[in-house]
């Protein structure tokens, strides 16, 4: 199953929907779904090296996007979506203290949250929820999300066939590794706030 996934996720990249697939997967990362645009632009970037600041590109657009999504549930939708959304992620106890965080260390929270496995989705709710100033929300997320993404292209870009290569004979050990990405993620999420 994992290798029908990831050959149909280098299939992908081949396909003029490829972009709007991994905008689509990059803009609800960031605002309500659980799974980072990484494990799509991984695969993707593999198959097409020379694409891959494209890919790069795409997923902070459509991260940004969804993050003003997802700041706009924090300010706007707290009561009813946001709230629903923490309590998915088993978070609701946990928003004050992130709260109080925000008011001393907003910047650096983005800062540092959008560049790591911790759901962005959290940070851009919360931000939204503190009251965070929307146009540094915007720009801190630029930076983090393009940092993240753009680094990420720039490994696959260089060293893209060996870690193809790499990927495919190790292909279920890496995926381990993501998935211990993402739930530590998460873990980090409700062991520190």
């Amino acid at each position: 199953m994992l290798k029908r996934l990831y050959n149909w996720t280098i299939s992908l990249s081949e396909s003029p929907r490829a972009p709007y697939a991994l905008g689509a997967v990059s803009f609800a990362e960031s605002s309500f779904f659980p799974i980072p645009p990484d494990v799509m632009l991984l695969p993707m970037a593999l198959a097409r090296p020379d694409k891959a600041w494209t890919y790069a590109a795409i997923c902070t657009i459509t991260s940004v996007i969804g993050g003003i999504v997802g700041y706009m549930i924090g300010s706007l939708l707290y009561d009813s979506v946001g709230q629903w959304l923490i309590a998915v992620y088993g978070l609701g106890d946990k928003l004050d203290g992130f709260r109080e965080l925000y008011q001393k260390w907003g910047h650096w929270i983005i800062l540092i949250k959008g560049f790591t496995p911790i759901p962005y989705k959290l940070v851009t709710i919360a931000s939204g929820l503190a009251g965070y100033d929307f146009i540094w929300f915007v720009i801190l997320s630029i930076i983090t999300r393009g940092a993240r993404f753009f680094f990420l292209a720039g490994i696959l870009n260089r060293y893209g066939e060996p870690l193809r290569r790499f990927i495919e004979n190790n292909l279920v050990a890496v995926a381990v590794v993501l998935i211990l990405a993402i739930v530590g993620g998460f873990a980090a999420v409700k062991l520190f706030f």
